[in-house]
């Protein structure tokens, strides 16, 4: 079996890469071919999304599908063609399968009615409804992995929205790492079962985490 990079990609329309760069930089709108270059790029370009979502997105707001492709174009539109549109290439992450591109339209609007509808905004007031609901939204949303890429960190970015909305601390999602990394793809995983309750506990971490942070800032 062949070692698998950061995603495996079947397809033409985005399965295209700078050129000298043996399949290791994703074509992009600046040419950069230095991964690293790109990748800082990209951080770059979240963190000024981020600020203006913060402002854009109030405590009453239902997120809709439009409104994560949108996000995904704010993020990412000075950087890929393709940006805001669901991918039309099929992708996998260290052997795990993520959803048929024909299915992402009926997929995302099931995501819609079916989780974001009931929950946002995100108003609960016990934290445990809370931890639930980001946990179910952004299971969700990366396992269907939407888009060619940025799928889990537009995820993190609609958690950390959702938590604002409920009064709680910008998350801190830095401490996912090493092996709790590998405890978070696990709770992906069981997310396909709708077993969502690993990754209550992965967020239940990151909301001690972010408490912590916040209390000495």
């Amino acid at each position: 079996m062949r070692r698998l990079n950061r995603y495996d990609t079947y397809g033409m329309i985005e399965d295209q890469y700078e050129p000298g760069t043996r399949k290791r930089v994703v074509k992009n709108i600046p040419g950069i071919r230095r991964k690293k270059e790109l990748e800082a790029l990209e951080t770059s370009e979240l963190l000024r999304t981020t600020n203006h979502l913060i402002q854009t997105y109030d405590k009453s707001h239902r997120f809709t599908a439009e409104d994560i492709c949108g996000m995904h174009k704010l993020w990412l539109g000075s950087i890929y063609e393709w940006s805001g549109r669901y991918r039309q290439v099929m992708i996998s992450k260290g052997g795990f399968p993520f959803a048929s591109p024909n299915q992402i339209p009926r997929l995302m609007n099931e995501f819609e009615q079916e989780i974001l509808k009931p929950f946002t905004p995100c108003v609960f007031k016990n934290r445990g409804k809370i931890i639930q609901a980001l946990a179910v939204v952004h299971t969700e949303l990366v396992i269907i992995h939407p888009f060619r890429e940025g799928n889990g960190r537009l995820a993190r970015l609609l958690a950390i929205l959702m938590g604002l909305q409920a009064d709680q601390p910008f998350l801190d999602f830095s401490g996912i790492r090493g092996k709790r990394r590998d405890t978070y793809f696990a709770a992906i995983r069981s997310g396909m079962a709708r077993n969502y309750e690993p990754m209550e506990e992965i967020f239940t971490y990151v909301f001690s985490r972010s408490l912590k942070s916040s209390a000495f800032q």
